[in-house]
Parts: structure tokens; C-alpha cells; sequence
């Protein structure tokens, strides 16, 4: 059985080719990708990434951030030196954290309303053959995805159906 040809033919020197900015490339693509846009847009490279949570606020490890009561007999007043707090010093990431997380959540029990075409009322069968079904759902999934949006969303599912009766009064 013939050999693989990349694996016998020897290393060839690229001589033409910049090892530094190869090797640079190559770090940085093996490097961590942050996420989360505030942090990745607050970060220092040059310092390590303790000293770069600390000057945003945030917590590298949770056991040292909130430090559960051990029960000891009374500390020595030797014992008791605290640390210095690190100063935050960029704490405009913090705070887009927080307005970020108190944005209301995405509702995400929505069926797709073009699948709904009340063309059909509760008819499920003329609605999986609708042209407009575009997941081909079949009946039953269809049945259960209205009733667990009845059931989650009552007010949002009453405006939809009067909104269908006022549709219907306008044709007629």
C-alpha cells in the first residue's frame, strides 16, 4: 500500500517566510477569546488577568470575593492584617454590566406567528399543510406550541385574537 506523499517528503526550510509575525499570529489566535464585548474592549494584554479584574471590579475567584465566616476562637491582633482593596479603576465596565443585566429578558415560548395563519381557526391539520410552514411542524407540534403560549402569555394571546376579530370585520 503506497504512503501518504505530505509524510515522506522531508521539511523544507521557508525562507521567505517572517517566523516572528508567524509565531505572533499564532499566539494570538491561540489565545482565550473574552466574550463579553465591555470586558474584551476593557482589557490590558501587558497585565494578568487578576490585575485586570480587579481594575474592572469583578472577581477573579468567588471564594476570596465574599469569604465565609470561619469559626475560630479569637484571632490574634497579629493575625488580623487585611490587604488593601484594589482600587477600581475602570469602573465603567462594571456598569455596563449591570444596565446589561437589568434589561428585561427575551420572551422565548413565541411560536412563529406566520405558522399561525388563523385562515384555518383551530383547524391543525390545514395549518402543518400551509405553505407557510416553513418548519414543517406537524399538527400535534402546533397544537402543543399554542397551548403552552396560551398558557404563558395569556394577555399577549387575547390581543391576538381580537386583533384577528377586528381583521375579519374590516374584510367583511
Amino acid at each position: 500500500m503506497p504512503k501518504a506523499k505530505g509524510k515522506t517528503q522531508r521539511q523544507k526550510s521557508g525562507y521567505n517566510v517572517n517566523r516572528k509575525r508567524v509565531n505572533r499570529n499564532a499566539q494570538r489566535k491561540a489565545a482565550t477569546q473574552i466574550k463579553c464585548s465591555h470586558i474584551r474592549h476593557a482589557w490590558d494584554h501587558a497585565t494578568s488577568v487578576r490585575q485586570n479584574l480587579a481594575e474592572m471590579g469583578l472577581a477573579g475567584d468567588p471564594n476570596k470575593a465574599v469569604p465565609l465566616r470561619k469559626r475560630k476562637v479569637k484571632a490574634m491582633e497579629v493575625d488580623t492584617e487585611e490587604r488593601p482593596k484594589e482600587l477600581v479603576r475602570k469602573p465603567y465596565v462594571l456598569n455596563d454590566l449591570e444596565t446589561e443585566a437589568s434589561l428585561p429578558e427575551k420572551k422565548g415560548n413565541t411560536p412563529s406567528w406566520d405558522l399561525i395563519d388563523y385562515n384555518h381557526g383551530e383547524d391543525y391539520k390545514a395549518m402543518a399543510r400551509d405553505e407557510n410552514n416553513y418548519y414543517q411542524d406537524t399538527p400535534k407540534q402546533i397544537r402543543n406550541k399554542i397551548n403552552v403560549y396560551k398558557c404563558f402569555y395569556p394577555a399577549e394571546w387575547q390581543d391576538f385574537l381580537n386583533s384577528l376579530r377586528k381583521n375579519k370585520m374590516e374584510v367583511e
